[in-house]
């Protein structure tokens, strides 16, 4: 893909995107609604985070009544991000049932049960049965393409555990899939559900916007997530390499990756925290998020890349599924295919700063357009209120 030259990639339009401007919905928005939101994480935990937390101050000026049950606390977060300590880890998802279950005796009392991923990690969906067969109204989230087996890097008994199957029976059996990208909604339809698509908001407002880049100091290029998908870096090794050798003077961090190594290239790595990572942003110059050509990456909803975009830092990520829909090449990031691709866009970014500046500027201003936590929160109420009509 030659640099500078606009990726044609025309967003997907569905009939299933929320319309939450109609007059019909602000007529449903005014009627007060009590809605139990129940995730997998607690804030720590970025998809629960994206997917729930940051809307809940939009939803109760909307008139949702929100009440959160996390199916792991802090410390079982954190417990779950380590190797091994398979005892502590069983005893530790013994409570977590126990609260979720707990939390669900009153399942009456709320117009919606919003279900972040399943209920339970493990086993059928004989929770959701239970429920749907008693009339409550069941929504379900999810960011990732679930219904693909994948291994879990820190626990072989969650391996074994995790049933890609389950996630299928709950797309037939909810009364709406709300799915984080137009590829994971036509997943859930494919299997006979009904599902809409919410893309995942981004609150500029928690993060400050990046000095004006300038090359009177090193460049840094950067990376943000996990453990279990820092590996991913390890797909542009060669061309990092060589980036590292032609521009000795790069600063190169990793936040959230554990104690990933790359021999030739002198990461810095840094554990994560909230707070942090917006440290981590304020350093960043450009962000990296290469993917694998599969069909899990299809599932990906672009959070560390519009991340980067509402910071102000340059992403250079792999042109596979819904980054071609949130990134315009060469305008608000860089889409890369081949290796060549990225070694191009790289080369050019560290050594252009008034490029970086502009597509920095454009890029947080596309993601204050389209991605406000307010506006997506309006249309995750119009999908409550349209489910609940639904169901009159």
């Amino acid at each position: 893909m030659p640099l500078g030259r606009r990726r044609a990639v025309r967003p997907v339009r569905s009939h299933c995107r929320i319309r939450c401007h109609l007059p019909e919905a602000r007529r449903l928005m005014t009627r007060p609604l009590s809605v139990l939101f129940m995730t997998r994480y607690p804030v720590e935990g970025a998809s629960s985070r994206y997917r729930v937390y940051q809307y809940l101050p939009h939803l109760q000026a909307l008139g949702v009544k929100a009440e959160v049950q996390s199916l792991m606390d802090s410390d079982m977060y954190r417990l779950s991000t380590q190797h091994g300590r398979t005892l502590s880890k069983i005893g530790a998802t013994l409570r977590a049932v126990v609260r979720r279950l707990w939390a669900l005796r009153r399942w009456r009392d709320y117009d919606i049960v919003y279900m972040q991923r399943e209920l339970l990690p493990f086993g059928p969906p004989v929770i959701e049965r239970w429920l749907k067969a008693r009339g409550a109204v069941l929504l379900f989230d999810y960011d990732d393409a679930l219904f693909i087996h994948k291994r879990s890097r820190y626990s072989p008994l969650a391996s074994l555990l995790r049933a890609p199957g389950k996630v299928r029976e709950l797309f037939r059996l909810v009364d709406c899939t709300v799915a984080g990208n137009n590829w994971l909604r036509d997943a859930a339809t494919a299997e006979g559900g009904h599902a809409v698509t919410l893309e995942v908001a981004e609150d500029t407002a928690r993060i400050p916007m990046h000095a004006p880049h300038t090359n009177e100091q090193p460049v840094t290029i950067g990376w943000l997530g996990s453990p279990s998908t820092v590996k991913y870096l390890s797909l542009i090794q060669p061309i990092l390499q060589k980036i590292a050798a032609r521009h000795p003077n790069l600063r190169w961090e990793i936040m959230g990756g554990g104690t990933f190594e790359m021999p030739g290239v002198p990461w810095r790595g840094h554990d994560w925290s909230l707070q942090d990572e917006l440290a981590a942003l304020a350093r960043y110059d450009i962000g990296l998020m290469p993917l694998p050509s599969e069909d899990w990456a299809q599932g990906k909803s672009g959070g560390k890349a519009r991340t980067y975009m509402a910071a102000g830092v340059v992403p250079v990520c792999s042109a596979i599924g819904y980054n071609n829909e949130l990134l315009r090449h060469g305008e608000t990031g860089f889409l890369c295919q081949t290796k060549q691709d990225w070694e191009d866009a790289l080369d050019a970014l560290i050594l252009d700063a008034d490029l970086r500046q502009r597509i920095a500027v454009t890029a947080r201003a596309e993601v204050q357009a389209r991605f406000d936590p307010a506006k997506q929160a309006a249309a995750m109420r119009a999908i409550f209120d349209q489910v609940l009509e639904a169901r009159a």
